[in-house]
């Protein structure tokens, strides 16, 4: 048996590195797609944003774009990019703001495209050229973001657990596979752990049954502040980009030959609330999860989304070592479950489940139990996984063909081009959808796009798309040292001055400079949001400059406190929107209504309202089995006449107790309540 496995084993580790050498090494003629025609006029670089204000009068006062895109995520942010980059008229609006929509929250494990992923399927499935070309370019755009924005990409170990020792050379070969596809644009190589190695480096992980690791590198990212840092690039090359600026209508025109085609749309700026026309000559819907909403504006009979729910949580940052994520794809339900360290917390996941498009799609208790069972079947016994150790749970609604949306196959008499896991649909109409994206291959598919575009509107373009060689906001003099400048030109924190080296790059002196003065020996400058994170107040007055527009603009997109602690992000709530009325000249009506609404967004959104009627619905279950019946034995002797029935809700109304909650109520559960009412 062991000889037979043996030939088994080196038969297809054979096979699978011959044949994936032969691809990589013919691939490595086009890793790099160089532009043949350069640019006949370099496109302009502003040195300072334009204001929120300025751009809302552009768009009123250009009389016609070439290209108005629809959406502000990552593949939105670059179409706009890769369209002003090429010379063409480019304006972007996005009905809330910037990277609000699953772009934030991303598959929300904040890794870059998962390229084993891939590799597994084109293993498993029938379809291998097709799982290896998707390989191929992930890895390519990979290596192309790290090096466009280096300070927002680093690389992270991920370790696959076995629990059964015919994994082991499966997982090794599979990710060996991986290796060499990669070749040099590989950061490390992948490994195997004995177990007690596995341990070493992930002590909370289960001990039981545990054989070893495989580890692998993959690369993690701030993905909203990548879509960000996008969009703020198109800005200052001349695009006119604009958060909270909803369409209402697409406006067409008759084009001579018996049908009709796009010639603007009307939309609404939320912040004024005036409404006004947008004309361009080509339209992009780059909505992702919502491209309903805007195809159905164009033909009401058209779907192309089928959705489901993804549900998140983060967890205190001893669940996962710093530098040592963790993922299963064979859990209970056949689901991947993974514990990634992210900003010093560790991020969980994930469920799927069937879900109706929301503009703000709230978690689920249920959900979230799912994830807590599921952690606790990979955690070392000694640790007791709860709702209390949930410091943020989100959910949200993915766009992507593979997982866990579909696209569905659109009418056969619809112009379409299929590329791998997303779709290109052209209306006839001329209404240009982008459905199916992934953060790490938005470049190369915004490139396809506005290829499309200009072929499709015969639009005129300087030049063929220079994105491959065009570094984003913030990256171009990053060094992995810049924090330590920081720290001794500015007077700042170690800590704080990493943070801001990381997530603003160059930029990073631009923030420090803001930073008021602590009035401290040391710290000199940099005076902290909240006591338990590195963000400061001059993070908040450039959020401003960076368009955020509302307090949850700012918690959720600027300064992730909301993605991280809800309980902090609240707390916080106070001293961001003093400095947000500074900057934005609110009054003190504005400020209490930007707080509610802040309020409402961390109860609703971020788990904060679940996690509370989770608390009140457990109360009694911290009580032994013994207590409960002794309770409901002495409740019954005093309730003979059921006074106290009646007046349970009155007697309690200080724990705040909701009618849901009250109805379900059985004579056990009032016992415990009558024991622990004088904790309320």
């Amino acid at each position: 048996m062991a000889s037979f496995l043996y030939k088994l084993g080196v038969a297809a580790l054979g096979t699978t590195v011959g044949s994936s050498l032969a691809g990589w090494t013919f691939d490595r003629w086009n890793l790099t797609r160089k532009v043949i025609n350069p640019p006949s006029r370099l496109p302009i670089h502003r040195s300072h944003l334009i204001s929120r204000a300025m751009q809302i009068q552009n768009l009123q006062r250009e009389s016609e774009f070439d290209v108005l895109v629809i959406g502000g995520g990552p593949m939105g942010a670059g179409c706009a990019l890769d369209a002003v980059t090429r010379g063409l008229k480019t304006a972007l609006v996005e009905a809330d703001d910037f990277a609000s929509g699953t772009s934030s929250k991303s598959a929300s494990t904040k890794l870059m495209e998962d390229g084993a992923q891939c590799l597994q399927k084109a293993m498993t499935e029938s379809d291998y050229k097709k799982q290896c070309s998707i390989v191929k370019e992930v890895l390519r755009e990979k290596a192309s973001l790290s090096e466009s924005a280096p300070h927002l990409v680093h690389p992270l170990p991920i370790m696959l657990p076995v629990y059964e020792w015919w994994q082991i050379p499966l997982y090794w070969v599979g990710t060996k596979c991986y290796d060499l596809a990669a070749g040099d644009r590989n950061v490390k190589g992948s490994y195997f752990l004995s177990k007690r190695d596995a341990l070493e480096l992930f002590p909370t992980l289960k001990k039981d049954k545990l054989v070893g690791a495989i580890v692998y590198y993959d690369g993690q990212d701030d993905d909203a502040r990548m879509c960000l840092a996008v969009v703020v690039t198109a800005a200052r090359h001349g695009a006119t980009v604009c958060n909270h600026v909803e369409v209402l209508k697409l406006l067409k025109k008759d084009d001579g030959k018996g049908g009709y085609v796009l010639y603007g749309v009307e939309v609404i700026d939320h912040m004024s609330g005036k409404k006004f026309i947008i004309k361009a000559k080509c339209v992009v819907n780059a909505t992702g999860s919502f491209n309903n909403s805007i195809r159905k504006m164009d033909d009401p009979t058209i779907s192309i989304c089928d959705p489901s729910s993804c549900a998140h949580i983060v967890l205190p940052g001893y669940y996962s070592p710093e530098q040592m994520g963790l993922l299963d794809p064979f859990t209970s339900e056949d689901r991947v479950i993974f514990f990634l360290p992210w900003q010093m917390h560790t991020i969980d996941g994930t469920t799927d489940t069937p879900h109706v498009v929301k503009e703000k799609p709230a978690p689920s208790d249920d959900g979230v139990q799912y994830i807590l069972n599921e952690i606790q079947d990979y955690v070392n016994s000694d640790v007791d996984v709860t709702h209390d150790d949930v410091l943020s749970v989100w959910s949200d609604i993915p766009p992507s063909p593979t997982t866990p949306s579909v696209v569905s196959q659109p009418k056969k008499d619809d112009t379409q081009l299929w590329t791998h896991n997303h779709t290109i649909h052209i209306s006839p109409s001329n209404l240009i959808t982008v459905a199916g994206d992934k953060v790490t291959t938005s470049r190369a598919r915004a490139e396809r796009v506005i290829d499309t575009a200009v072929e499709v509107c015969d639009l005129k373009p300087w030049s063929k798309s220079i994105r491959n060689t065009l570094k984003i906001e913030n990256g171009q003099n990053w060094s992995p040292t810049m924090y330590a400048r920081l720290v001794q030109g500015y007077g700042l924190e170690y800590e704080v001055a990493q943070h801001l080296a990381k997530l603003y790059g160059d930029r990073a002196f631009e923030v420090a400079k803001m930073a008021s003065l602590t009035g401290k020996r040391w710290p000199i400058a940099g005076n902290r949001i909240h006591p338990d994170f590195p963000c400061i107040d001059a993070e908040v007055r450039y959020g401003v400059r960076e368009y955020a527009c509302n307090a949850v603009d700012m918690i959720a997109r600027r300064l992730r406190l909301s993605y991280l602690n809800v309980q902090a992000a609240q707390e916080s709530l106070p001293r961001i929107c003093d400095i947000m009325a500074e900057e934005l000249n609110w009054s003190n009506e504005e400020k209490k209504k930007q707080i509610k609404k802040a309020k409402q967004y961390l109860a609703l959104e971020m788990g904060q309202a679940t996690k509370r009627n989770r608390a009140k619905h457990q109360m009694y279950l911290n009580l032994s089995k013994e207590e409960k019946e002794l309770c409901a034995k002495r409740f019954e002797r005093l309730d003979r006449d059921e006074k106290h029935s009646r007046g349970f809700k009155q007697g309690f109304g200080d724990c705040d107790f909701s009618d849901d909650i009250l109805k379900d109520i059985d004579v056990n559960v009032i016992g415990d309540y009558l024991k622990i009412k004088r904790h309320c």
